[in-house]
Protein backbone atom coordinates (compact mmCIF):
# COMPACT_ATOMS: atom_id res chain seq x y z
CA UNK A 1 0.00 0.00 0.00
CA UNK A 2 1.66 3.18 -1.07
CA UNK A 3 1.54 6.05 1.28
CA UNK A 4 2.18 9.75 1.08
CA UNK A 5 1.08 12.89 3.60
CA UNK A 6 3.10 15.94 4.50
CA UNK A 7 5.32 14.23 7.00
CA UNK A 8 6.74 11.09 4.68
CA UNK A 9 7.34 13.76 2.13
CA UNK A 10 9.18 16.08 4.66
CA UNK A 11 10.75 13.61 5.91
CA UNK A 12 11.08 10.76 3.15
CA UNK A 13 10.38 7.76 5.27
CA UNK A 14 7.61 5.47 3.81
CA UNK A 15 5.67 5.22 6.72
CA UNK A 16 4.41 8.50 8.87
CA UNK A 17 5.94 6.39 11.96
CA UNK A 18 8.71 8.45 13.88
CA UNK A 19 10.55 6.83 16.94
CA UNK A 20 11.21 8.83 19.97
CA UNK A 21 15.19 10.39 20.62
CA UNK A 22 15.13 9.00 24.05
CA UNK A 23 17.57 8.94 26.45
CA UNK A 24 19.58 5.71 27.14
CA UNK A 25 17.49 3.95 24.46
CA UNK A 26 18.11 5.44 21.06
CA UNK A 27 21.67 4.80 19.95
CA UNK A 28 22.30 4.41 16.41
CA UNK A 29 21.46 0.73 16.05
CA UNK A 30 17.48 1.47 17.37
CA UNK A 31 17.66 4.54 14.59
CA UNK A 32 18.76 2.69 11.74
CA UNK A 33 16.61 -0.08 12.59
CA UNK A 34 13.24 1.72 12.63
CA UNK A 35 14.92 4.22 9.25
CA UNK A 36 15.58 0.95 7.54
CA UNK A 37 11.95 -0.16 7.58
CA UNK A 38 10.62 2.79 6.48
CA UNK A 39 10.05 5.05 9.65
CA UNK A 40 12.32 7.85 10.99
CA UNK A 41 14.69 7.07 13.63
CA UNK A 42 15.90 9.38 15.53
CA UNK A 43 19.27 9.36 17.33
CA UNK A 44 18.92 10.82 21.42
CA UNK A 45 21.39 13.16 22.11
CA UNK A 46 20.53 13.68 25.13
CA UNK A 47 22.70 11.36 27.12
CA UNK A 48 25.77 11.90 24.74
CA UNK A 49 29.26 13.77 24.59
CA UNK A 50 29.75 15.27 21.78
CA UNK A 51 32.84 13.05 20.46
CA UNK A 52 30.25 10.02 21.37
CA UNK A 53 27.27 11.71 19.30
CA UNK A 54 29.63 12.36 16.20
CA UNK A 55 30.10 8.32 16.49
CA UNK A 56 26.47 7.03 16.14
CA UNK A 57 25.81 9.67 13.24
CA UNK A 58 28.08 8.05 11.37
CA UNK A 59 27.46 4.58 12.30
CA UNK A 60 23.84 4.95 11.56
CA UNK A 61 24.49 6.36 8.66
CA UNK A 62 27.19 2.92 7.51
CA UNK A 63 24.53 0.73 8.67
CA UNK A 64 21.52 2.29 6.19
CA UNK A 65 21.14 2.05 2.70
CA UNK A 66 22.49 6.10 0.77
CA UNK A 67 19.55 8.45 0.79
CA UNK A 68 18.01 7.25 4.18
CA UNK A 69 16.50 9.44 6.42
CA UNK A 70 16.99 9.35 10.13
CA UNK A 71 17.65 12.27 12.38
CA UNK A 72 19.15 13.41 15.96
CA UNK A 73 16.92 14.58 18.56
CA UNK A 74 18.89 17.67 20.71
CA UNK A 75 17.18 19.20 24.06
CA UNK A 76 18.10 22.79 23.99
CA UNK A 77 19.31 22.53 27.57
CA UNK A 78 22.04 20.55 26.81
CA UNK A 79 25.23 22.17 28.18
CA UNK A 80 27.41 21.00 25.02
CA UNK A 81 24.78 21.63 22.49
CA UNK A 82 26.96 24.64 20.39
CA UNK A 83 29.61 21.44 19.74
CA UNK A 84 25.89 19.41 19.25
CA UNK A 85 25.05 21.39 16.71
CA UNK A 86 28.18 21.82 15.07
CA UNK A 87 28.61 18.41 14.84
CA UNK A 88 25.21 17.68 13.27
CA UNK A 89 25.95 20.16 11.01
CA UNK A 90 29.23 18.65 9.81
CA UNK A 91 28.13 15.33 9.85
CA UNK A 92 24.88 17.11 7.43
CA UNK A 93 22.26 15.35 9.18
CA UNK A 94 19.20 15.42 7.27
CA UNK A 95 16.31 15.90 10.07
CA UNK A 96 17.11 17.95 13.56
CA UNK A 97 14.10 17.42 16.33
CA UNK A 98 14.52 19.90 19.03
CA UNK A 99 12.83 20.02 22.41
CA UNK A 100 13.34 21.42 25.62
CA UNK A 101 13.91 24.66 24.88
CA UNK A 102 12.92 28.05 22.74
CA UNK A 103 12.69 26.57 18.89
CA UNK A 104 13.75 30.27 17.72
CA UNK A 105 17.32 29.70 18.88
CA UNK A 106 18.59 27.24 16.13
CA UNK A 107 16.34 27.11 13.91
CA UNK A 108 17.60 29.87 11.29
CA UNK A 109 20.68 28.35 11.25
CA UNK A 110 19.95 24.53 11.16
CA UNK A 111 18.16 24.95 8.16
CA UNK A 112 20.54 27.96 6.53
CA UNK A 113 22.45 24.27 6.05
CA UNK A 114 19.65 22.43 4.22
CA UNK A 115 18.58 20.64 7.59
CA UNK A 116 14.94 20.12 8.38
CA UNK A 117 13.91 21.17 11.53
CA UNK A 118 10.80 19.59 13.72
CA UNK A 119 10.02 20.89 17.46
CA UNK A 120 8.81 18.52 20.25
CA UNK A 121 5.58 21.28 22.65
CA UNK A 122 2.97 20.50 24.83
CA UNK A 123 0.53 22.96 24.50
CA UNK A 124 -1.09 25.20 21.93
CA UNK A 125 1.26 28.37 22.76
CA UNK A 126 4.17 26.56 22.28
CA UNK A 127 3.14 25.18 19.11
CA UNK A 128 2.49 28.40 17.32
CA UNK A 129 5.79 29.97 18.90
CA UNK A 130 7.55 26.99 16.96
CA UNK A 131 5.30 27.76 13.54
CA UNK A 132 6.38 31.53 14.04
CA UNK A 133 10.56 30.04 14.81
CA UNK A 134 10.19 28.68 11.25
CA UNK A 135 10.28 24.63 12.13
CA UNK A 136 8.87 23.05 9.56
CA UNK A 137 6.92 20.70 11.64
CA UNK A 138 5.84 20.24 15.34
CA UNK A 139 5.45 16.91 17.31
CA UNK A 140 2.66 17.56 20.24
CA UNK A 141 3.05 15.35 23.04
CA UNK A 142 0.49 14.82 25.55
CA UNK A 143 0.54 14.22 28.97
CA UNK A 144 0.41 10.43 28.76
CA UNK A 145 4.44 10.46 27.60
CA UNK A 146 7.34 8.87 29.38
CA UNK A 147 10.41 11.10 30.48
CA UNK A 148 10.04 14.64 30.66
CA UNK A 149 6.92 16.16 29.98
CA UNK A 150 4.67 19.34 30.16
CA UNK A 151 3.50 21.44 32.86
CA UNK A 152 -0.26 21.60 31.41
CA UNK A 153 -0.55 18.24 31.99
CA UNK A 154 -2.87 17.86 28.65
CA UNK A 155 -3.55 14.42 27.77
CA UNK A 156 -2.99 13.60 23.73
CA UNK A 157 -6.89 13.50 23.11
CA UNK A 158 -6.95 16.84 24.08
CA UNK A 159 -4.06 18.53 23.06
CA UNK A 160 -3.46 17.32 19.20
CA UNK A 161 -7.18 18.54 18.17
CA UNK A 162 -6.73 22.15 19.46
CA UNK A 163 -2.85 22.01 17.81
CA UNK A 164 -4.23 21.26 14.65
CA UNK A 165 -6.74 24.42 14.69
CA UNK A 166 -3.73 26.85 15.48
CA UNK A 167 -1.16 25.91 13.43
CA UNK A 168 -0.71 25.37 9.29
CA UNK A 169 2.70 23.02 9.75
CA UNK A 170 2.60 19.58 9.65
CA UNK A 171 1.87 18.06 12.85
CA UNK A 172 3.10 14.83 14.93
CA UNK A 173 1.24 13.30 17.83
CA UNK A 174 3.45 11.60 20.50
CA UNK A 175 1.93 10.49 24.46
CA UNK A 176 -0.02 6.84 24.71
CA UNK A 177 0.62 5.55 21.18
CA UNK A 178 2.30 2.23 20.83
CA UNK A 179 -0.18 0.44 18.20
CA UNK A 180 -1.72 1.11 14.81
CA UNK A 181 -5.12 1.54 16.63
CA UNK A 182 -3.72 4.75 18.97
CA UNK A 183 -1.86 6.01 15.56
CA UNK A 184 -5.60 5.84 13.22
CA UNK A 185 -6.78 7.40 16.66
CA UNK A 186 -4.27 10.44 16.38
CA UNK A 187 -4.79 10.70 12.83
CA UNK A 188 -8.85 11.28 13.22
CA UNK A 189 -7.73 14.27 15.87
CA UNK A 190 -5.53 15.75 12.99
CA UNK A 191 -2.08 14.12 13.09
CA UNK A 192 0.16 13.28 10.25
CA UNK A 193 2.52 11.34 11.67
CA UNK A 194 3.01 9.50 15.10
CA UNK A 195 6.25 9.94 17.46
CA UNK A 196 6.31 6.41 19.77
CA UNK A 197 8.71 6.39 22.35
CA UNK A 198 7.75 3.31 25.02
CA UNK A 199 7.51 0.48 22.68
CA UNK A 200 10.37 1.10 20.56
CA UNK A 201 12.37 1.70 24.23
CA UNK A 202 11.75 -1.88 24.96
CA UNK A 203 12.72 -3.33 21.55
CA UNK A 204 15.50 -5.43 20.50
CA UNK A 205 17.94 -2.78 19.30
CA UNK A 206 16.94 0.13 22.07
CA UNK A 207 20.39 0.23 23.99
CA UNK A 208 18.32 0.17 27.82
CA UNK A 209 19.36 -2.57 29.84
CA UNK A 210 17.53 -6.06 29.70
CA UNK A 211 16.77 -5.67 33.39
CA UNK A 212 14.68 -2.31 32.24
CA UNK A 213 12.75 -3.53 29.38
CA UNK A 214 11.39 -6.53 31.27
CA UNK A 215 10.26 -4.26 33.91
CA UNK A 216 8.06 -1.88 31.46
CA UNK A 217 6.55 -4.73 29.89
CA UNK A 218 5.43 -5.98 33.13
CA UNK A 219 4.11 -3.08 34.69
CA UNK A 220 0.05 -2.47 34.89
CA UNK A 221 -2.08 0.17 34.74
CA UNK A 222 -1.71 2.91 37.42
CA UNK A 223 2.25 2.44 37.46
CA UNK A 224 3.38 5.34 36.44
CA UNK A 225 3.28 9.16 37.69
CA UNK A 226 4.33 12.47 36.65
CA UNK A 227 6.62 13.95 39.58
CA UNK A 228 9.30 16.27 39.87
CA UNK A 229 6.83 18.80 39.13
CA UNK A 230 9.18 21.54 40.81
CA UNK A 231 12.35 21.14 38.29
CA UNK A 232 11.52 19.66 35.21
CA UNK A 233 8.29 17.17 35.34
CA UNK A 234 8.90 13.65 34.32
CA UNK A 235 7.42 10.44 34.15
CA UNK A 236 8.08 7.46 35.90
CA UNK A 237 7.52 4.20 37.29
CA UNK A 238 7.10 3.62 40.92
CA UNK A 239 10.01 2.12 42.76
CA UNK A 240 12.20 2.87 45.64
CA UNK A 241 13.30 6.00 43.90
CA UNK A 242 9.98 7.53 42.61
CA UNK A 243 8.87 6.94 46.59
CA UNK A 244 12.06 8.86 47.87
CA UNK A 245 10.65 11.52 45.39
CA UNK A 246 7.20 11.46 46.68
CA UNK A 247 7.83 11.77 50.04
CA UNK A 248 10.30 14.67 49.67
CA UNK A 249 6.99 16.50 47.71
CA UNK A 250 5.05 15.44 50.40
CA UNK A 251 6.63 17.49 52.75
CA UNK A 252 7.43 20.14 50.65
CA UNK A 253 10.91 19.70 49.80
CA UNK A 254 12.74 22.32 47.63
CA UNK A 255 13.81 22.37 44.22
CA UNK A 256 17.31 22.50 45.61
CA UNK A 257 16.39 19.72 47.79
CA UNK A 258 15.22 17.70 44.91
CA UNK A 259 18.20 18.38 43.21
CA UNK A 260 20.60 17.06 45.56
CA UNK A 261 18.38 13.49 46.03
CA UNK A 262 18.08 13.69 41.92
CA UNK A 263 21.95 13.87 41.97
CA UNK A 264 23.66 12.81 38.59
CA UNK A 265 23.31 9.89 36.35
CA UNK A 266 19.97 9.05 38.23
CA UNK A 267 18.68 8.15 34.59
CA UNK A 268 21.45 6.36 33.42
CA UNK A 269 21.62 4.38 36.41
CA UNK A 270 18.27 2.74 35.73
CA UNK A 271 17.55 3.03 32.44
CA UNK A 272 20.94 1.98 31.12
CA UNK A 273 23.36 -0.08 34.03
CA UNK A 274 19.93 -1.92 34.95
CA UNK A 275 19.25 -0.63 38.98
CA UNK A 276 15.59 -0.93 39.33
CA UNK A 277 15.02 0.34 42.07
CA UNK A 278 17.21 3.76 43.39
CA UNK A 279 17.56 4.54 38.83
CA UNK A 280 14.64 6.98 37.66
CA UNK A 281 13.21 4.87 35.41
CA UNK A 282 11.51 7.01 32.21
CA UNK A 283 8.18 5.01 30.55
CA UNK A 284 5.21 6.00 29.26
CA UNK A 285 1.51 4.80 30.67
CA UNK A 286 0.94 3.16 27.48
CA UNK A 287 3.88 0.19 28.77
CA UNK A 288 0.82 -1.45 30.16
CA UNK A 289 -0.21 -2.45 26.48
CA UNK A 290 3.10 -3.73 26.12
CA UNK A 291 4.21 -7.21 27.22
CA UNK A 292 6.89 -8.70 24.60
CA UNK A 293 10.23 -7.36 23.82
CA UNK A 294 10.78 -7.47 19.48
CA UNK A 295 12.82 -6.43 17.06
CA UNK A 296 12.14 -2.58 15.84
CA UNK A 297 11.57 -3.32 11.99
CA UNK A 298 8.79 -5.53 13.05
CA UNK A 299 7.18 -2.99 15.38
CA UNK A 300 7.04 -0.73 12.73
CA UNK A 301 5.82 -3.16 10.50
CA UNK A 302 3.10 -4.01 13.13
CA UNK A 303 1.93 -0.59 13.77
CA UNK A 304 1.21 0.18 10.04
CA UNK A 305 -0.63 -3.16 9.24
CA UNK A 306 -3.00 -2.85 12.31
CA UNK A 307 -3.24 1.07 10.71
CA UNK A 308 -4.27 -0.22 7.83
CA UNK A 309 -6.38 -3.29 9.09
CA UNK A 310 -8.11 -0.99 11.95
CA UNK A 311 -8.89 2.10 9.03
CA UNK A 312 -10.56 -0.93 6.98
CA UNK A 313 -12.42 -1.59 9.72
CA UNK A 314 -13.90 1.49 10.43
CA UNK A 315 -14.93 1.96 6.77
CA UNK A 316 -17.15 -0.69 7.46
CA UNK A 317 -19.34 0.78 9.70
CA UNK A 318 -22.43 1.78 8.66
CA UNK A 319 -22.72 5.49 7.66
Amino acid sequence: MSFSNRITELLNIRYPIIQAGMVWCSGWRLAAAVSGAGGLGIIGAGSMYPDVLREHIRKCRAALPPQTTFAVNVPMLYPDIDKHMAIIMEEQVPVVFTSAGNPATWTGTLKATGIRVVHVVSSVKFAQKAEQAGVDAVVAEGFEAGGHNGREETTTFCLIPMVRQAIQIPLIAAGGIANGAGMLAAFALGAEGVQIGTRFAVSEESSAHSAFKAKVIGIKEGETELVLKQLAPVRLIKNEFYQQVKQAELRGATAEELRTLLGRGRAKKGIFEGDMTEGELEIGQIAALIDSIKPAAQIVDEIWQEFRQELNRLRQLPA
